[in-house]
C-alpha cells in the first residue's frame, strides 16, 4: 500500500483535484450540481471551511480552501463529501469485484490531489487554473460562460474583469 505524504499545516490554505472514478463521457457532477452543492453545504455546516474558488466540471472538480485556524482535517472533510454524495445517488455504476469486496461505491477516485498553498503567488496561480479549467477542457469559450464556477464572485468582488481569459 503506498505511503501518502500529506502536509497538515492547521489553518492552511489548499488546492485539490477530486476525479470521479469513470471520467470520460461522464457528466454526474454536473448533472447532479445539486446535490453535490448540499452535499458540500452540510459538510461545512459541522465542519467549516472557506471557499476561495471552486470549479465543478462534469468529471472533476478544482478547488482551493483555506481551513479555520487550529484544523488541518481536510480528508475528513473529503470523506464526507464524497461519501455523502454517493450515498444520496441510486447504485448504478459498475463496481470492480475489489470495490464490492470493500463496500465501495465506483463513483470517485479513491485518492486526490492536493497541494497547499504556499504564498500569495501560489495562491493567484492556483485560484486562475481553477477559474480557466472549463476553457482548458474546451467547455466554454469564456471563463464567465461556466456556470459551475466561483469565477462569477471573483468579477462580483472586482478581482477578475467579467471578460477575464477567454476569446
Amino acid at each position: 500500500m503506498p505511503n501518502y505524504r500529506r502536509a497538515f499545516v492547521p489553518g492552511g490554505t489548499w488546492f485539490f483535484t477530486v476525479n470521479l472514478l469513470q471520467r470520460y463521457g461522464n457528466d454526474l457532477l454536473v448533472r447532479e450540481i445539486d446535490l453535490l452543492r448540499e452535499t458540500v453545504r452540510r459538510v461545512r455546516s459541522r465542519h467549516p471551511f472557506r471557499i476561495d474558488a471552486w470549479v465543478v466540471l462534469p468529471d472533476h472538480l478544482h478547488c482551493v480552501w483555506t481551513l479555520p485556524p487550529g484544523d488541518s482535517d481536510f480528508s475528513m472533510r473529503w470523506r464526507l463529501i464524497k461519501s455523502g454524495f454517493s450515498r444520496a445517488l441510486p447504485k448504478t455504476e459498475r463496481r470492480s469485484d475489489i470495490r464490492k469486496a470493500a463496500g465501495e461505491r465506483g463513483i470517485w477516485q479513491r485518492h486526490y490531489w492536493e497541494h497547499l498553498i504556499r504564498d500569495d503567488a501560489d495562491y493567484q496561480r492556483h485560484a486562475d487554473y481553477v477559474h480557466v479549467n472549463p476553457l482548458k477542457h474546451g467547455y466554454v469559450l469564456r471563463a464567465q460562460d461556466w456556470p459551475y464556477s466561483t469565477f462569477h464572485r471573483y468579477v462580483a468582488k472586482g478581482i477578475y474583469s467579467a471578460d477575464w481569459c477567454g476569446e
